[in-house]
Order: structure tokens, then sequence, then C-alpha cells
């Protein structure tokens, strides 16, 4: 039935011993992360039907700034119209006028209705269009179909 008390000094040297341990240790020095600085870039325009997505990447194809319809604030049907590209690709571009960059190489894929919008877009900002080609996928019969059932 008698509880056991447990003297205020031991517990007070317990922490303090405690603490010691944790003040010893160096604390990890972080170095600040660079940023990088891209004069030239490729910007790849995707529109289909129901939005529009343009993505900056570098010439080795990392991705450092990307925006959508979507991202900008548009829901729906509203997605994928040309206005909603053209404020996409001024989004974008802001993002990726951070990193440096003045130029860049616009490859479009897709038949939405913000193909051009988007690329105007990027042009009203301020970026600088070097090329422009269109990498639309085009359908060529694709395979052999299937040989018919006999008897029909």
């Amino acid at each position: 039935m008698g509880k056991k008390r447990i003297k205020d000094t031991d517990t007070e040297s317990q922490k303090k011993s405690s603490q010691k341990k944790y003040d010893n240790k160096k604390k990890p020095v972080t170095k600040k992360k660079e940023r990088k600085n891209i004069t030239k870039a490729k910007v790849y325009v995707y529109c289909s039907y129901n939005n529009t997505i343009i993505t900056f990447t570098d010439y080795s194809g990392d991705v450092f700034a990307m925006s959508s319809s979507g991202c900008v604030g548009f829901h729906g049907s509203k997605k994928g119209t040309a206005f909603a590209a053209t404020k996409a690709a001024y989004d974008a571009f802001q993002k990726a006028s951070r990193f440096g960059v003045q130029e860049a190489i616009a490859i479009v894929k897709g038949v939405g209705m913000g193909r051009r919008a988007a690329v105007k877009g990027l042009r009203t900002a301020g970026l600088i269009i070097t090329s422009l080609s269109d990498l639309t996928p085009i359908a060529h019969n694709g395979c052999r179909p299937r040989k018919k059932p006999r008897g029909s």
C-alpha cells in the first residue's frame, strides 16, 4: 500500500545529463540550394479537348516549371477553351522566368482549341520562340485486324 517516493534531486540530475548528451552533438550544416540559371529551354504544349498543359524543360529533359488550365483556376469544360490556354501559358512562363528563361523551342501536341492560343500567350508574356514544331501523333491504319470467322 505504500507508494515509493522518487527523490526530486534524482530526476533533475537525470534531466540535466540527458540534455548534455544532445547539446554536445553538432548541428548539420545545410548548404543553400543553388537555383539553376537556364536561358534556353524547351516548351511542350499539350492540348486535348478537355485541358491544356504547358511544361518547361531544359535540354536534358528535366522539368522545372509547368502549368495547366486547371492550375490557373478553370473548371469543367472551360479548361478546354483558348482563353484558359492563354492564361496557363502566361502562368507557366511566370514560373519559368524565375529560372532565367528567355528563349525556347516550342513543341505542340494534341488537337484542342488552345494550340495557337497557348503559343500566342507565351509570346505575349515575353518568351522568344526560336522554333515551333507540331508533333501531334497521327494514326496510320494501325495494326492488322483479326481474321474473320469462317461461315460468315
